[in-house]
């Protein structure tokens, strides 16, 4: 209905004689014309109602979903790891068993929109900016925090 404008009409109807089709055949052309278009009034009205129900549903798929989604937030100087990109590149020498992260890198800015602005251990900032999606937090071993705060030191 939503498609054509009214319902179809299914070749087991026709075949039957449906109380539908026995009301269409005892019509006139005139009144015919007449039903088809006061059906064709009554569509915009009920493709809007279809397209309320969609969204309806379409905020319920998104409500389950979201439920299992954790929300990432780094703050400034928090060590993080990075997804390697492209996303599933393999190095040949590793094959199957290539990291799929690297780093650690500590957050140098935050930015608007779960954007990140990154830097190595020795303070080397990155030119691209990093989605918070592709990062996760790094908990140093006490031999690297260790190697961390000698890093710090020894900054100018």
């Amino acid at each position: 209905m939503l498609v054509y404008g009214h319902d179809p009409v299914l070749p087991m109807e026709v075949a039957v004689k449906s109380a539908r089709i026995a009301y269409q055949n005892g019509l006139t052309p005139a009144d015919y014309t007449q039903a088809m278009l006061m059906e064709l009034e009554d569509l915009d009205e009920v493709r809007l109602v279809a397209l309320d129900h969609m969204l309806v549903q379409k905020r319920r798929v998104a409500r389950s979903y979201d439920k299992r989604v954790r929300r990432k937030s780094f703050t400034e100087g928090d060590l993080v790891w990075k997804g390697v990109f492209p996303l599933g590149e393999k190095n040949p020498r590793y094959g199957k068993w290539s990291p799929t992260w690297e780093g650690p890198y500590q957050i140098a800015q935050v930015l608007r929109g779960n954007v990140y602005l990154l830097m190595d251990l020795n303070g080397g900032l990155f030119k691209h900016l990093t989605n918070g999606k592709y990062l996760k937090h790094h908990y140093p071993t006490m031999w690297e925090m260790r190697d961390f705060g000698e890093i710090q030191a020894n900054k100018p």
